[in-house]
């Protein structure tokens, strides 16, 4: 890609505004004591400064993608960079834990808005030829803003304060929004109507089911408001499949999840999703009321997982074109399961930080892995003209995934210690995180249902090309025209 180019423009904006969106999943974990101390609260009202992001990040990833088909992928892009922007001052703003979860909430759909569509931006930008780096690129920088999320939000509670670590988000989406509007392409989907039943099915569905579990540490999980939730969330679910059968749009084309490659690597993103979020909520916690040090000291003492990434994800996004991305996932998500079960093996209230050095670097390494490939085994495993939806569909159950892994291994946690002294922080950690290793386990073995290399079929491809070669000649007057649109219709990285 040529310097200054739209398919650099592209990769620079979406990955800029995809790290800052994925930073802020974890980025409030090693600031979760300092927010404790000044605003109060409890672990309830901690796990939900996390999970009102994710929750409302997940369950609005499908409308996101179906926004920008509908009425442009950067119209949706620029308005979804606002309100995430506007929301992080609010959040900085906040004046009590309250405030803070709603502000929390509003970049969650923030987030949902800029996320789907901004892979889908770089597809059109990017020459079928360079696709796999890009994506393994962007994978890499996505998974660099989860990893050092923790390392971040210590270093600037320590030296400034928490607010800081949403501030900071405000400079960087006020100079992303002129440049989104410059420098990217508008595009919009082959299918402008929207599936408002199916959309409004999944999220309430979504939210259902995730609220209950959340709730299930405080209120009891035979608790009335918890059962409530996982009926009707399961109730709807049903009903969501049901009417996407027989949509003549649906929201989720379920023929989607007849393709190996697309079904395995949803399934293993998911569960990966619920291993490490869950894994990393806990373990940045340790680190302090576990181990004594400073948020700025945990985030340091982090660096062996943060780190890896930055030296194996481009290695990892070179190999997947050669060696295919199946390969490099399963050893990804081994290597992650390897490490936290690593890590809950050695773990004492008195362990010396050495020992978890090597842990730390295996899941470094393992999640180097995962990011960096899995954007080009997803994008290679559906149509051009569905990769929107399959982008939407990945990141919202990765988003349910970190959610639920929040809250289930929390809720391990609970049922086994509390943060009453260093003991008992331990003895409710070494349990939740063997969960969090088997489920990861579970998600190496999924990737390998997977085909070995794209099976995506020649004619598809080639159909998808003569049918956007066709809309773009029927709406040259409203779809803007460029290098980025010429190579929307170029074929997918085999």
């Amino acid at each position: 890609m040529r310097r200054g180019s739209p398919a650099v423009w592209a990769f620079v904006i979406s990955s800029t505004a995809g790290f800052m969106a994925a930073l802020d999943n974890l980025v409030v974990t090693t600031a979760l004591t300092a927010i404790r101390r000044d605003l109060g609260g409890g672990i309830s009202d901690l796990e939900w400064t996390v999970n009102a992001y994710t929750l409302s990040y997940a369950v609005l990833l499908l409308l996101g993608a179906a926004l920008g088909d509908r009425f442009g992928r950067r119209r949706i892009f620029t308005v979804g960079l606002g309100v995430f922007t506007l929301a992080s001052l609010g959040a900085a703003l906040a004046p009590d834990i309250s405030t803070l979860i709603a502000a929390r909430a509003v970049q969650g759909v923030g987030a949902a808005m800029l996320t789907p569509v901004s892979l889908t931006l770089l597809t059109a930008a990017v020459p079928a030829a360079r696709r796999g780096l890009a994506f393994g690129a962007w994978g890499a920088v996505n998974g660099m803003a989860v990893a050092l999320g923790p390392l971040i939000g210590g270093t600037v509670v320590e030296h400034l304060s928490w607010q800081w670590i949403f501030a900071l988000n405000v400079p960087f989406g006020l100079l992303l929004l002129p440049l989104a509007r410059l420098r990217l392409t508008e595009s919009f989907g082959p299918d402008n109507r929207l599936d408002i039943p199916g959309t409004a099915l999944a999220s309430a569905a979504l939210f259902g089911i995730v609220y209950a579990v959340i709730r299930g540490n405080d209120d009891g999980w035979t608790s009335a408001p918890v059962l409530a939730g996982l009926i009707a969330g399961g109730s709807l679910l049903v009903a969501f499949l049901a009417w996407e059968r027989r949509s003549p749009a649906p929201a989720v084309p379920l023929r989607l999840f007849r393709s190996r490659a697309f079904s395995a690597v949803n399934v293993a993103a998911t569960l990966m999703s619920l291993g490490m979020f869950g894994a990393i909520f806990l373990l940045s916690q340790f680190l302090q009321a576990g181990e004594g040090f400073s948020p700025m000291q945990a985030g340091v003492r982090m660096l062996p997982w943060t780190g890896m990434p930055i030296v194996v994800a481009p290695v990892a996004g070179l190999l997947s074109d050669r060696i295919g991305a199946r390969n490099i996932i399963a050893v990804g998500l081994a290597l992650q399961a390897a490490g936290l079960g690593w890590f809950a093996a050695v773990a004492t209230a008195d362990v010396s930080y050495a020992a978890l050095v090597p842990a730390l670097m295996l899941s470094g390494a393992g999640m180097a892995l995962f990011f960096a490939p899995v954007a080009t085994l997803l994008m290679s495993s559906v149509r051009v003209r569905e990769q929107g939806v399959a982008s939407g569909v990945n990141n919202a159950l990765r988003e349910v995934g970190g959610a639920l892994g929040v809250a289930v291994l929390t809720a391990v946690f609970t049922a086994h210690g509390d943060y009453g002294s260093a003991q008992h922080f331990v003895d409710g950690l070494v349990p939740a995180l063997w969960v969090g290793a088997s489920v990861i386990g579970v998600a190496a073995l999924t990737i390998l249902a997977a085909p070995r290399r794209s099976t995506s079929d020649p004619a598809d491809v080639d159909a998808d090309e003569a049918e956007t070669a066709d809309a773009d000649a029927v709406e040259a007057g409203t779809v803007e025209s460029g290098p980025a649109a010429a190579d929307t219709s170029a074929a997918l990285p085999s």
